[in-house]
């Protein structure tokens, strides 16, 4: 398993990181346990196995919604 932090453009809403947490949440190769989104700070944290998902999947899914990743930061655990 690898631990990420994303760093996104800044949230605006409570439903916002619902929906980013929903989607997050669904992609297979994702701990649903690790997943979870700092709305002040607006920084996803998850651990995931990267022989199923790459961050750039992680990052595509947010994308794919509508918001800016503005790094990411991956490290093995």
């Amino acid at each position: 398993m690898k631990n990420a932090i994303i760093q996104l453009e800044p949230l605006t809403c409570p439903s916002c990181v619902q929906k980013i947490e929903g989607a997050i949440k669904s992609l297979d190769g994702v701990d649903k346990d690790s997943a979870k989104i700092l709305f002040n700070s607006s920084k996803v944290k998850l651990d995931f196995d990267s022989d199923k998902i790459s961050i750039e999947d992680i990052e595509n899914a947010i994308t794919a919604l509508g918001y800016q990743v503005l790094k990411s930061k991956v490290k093995a655990r």
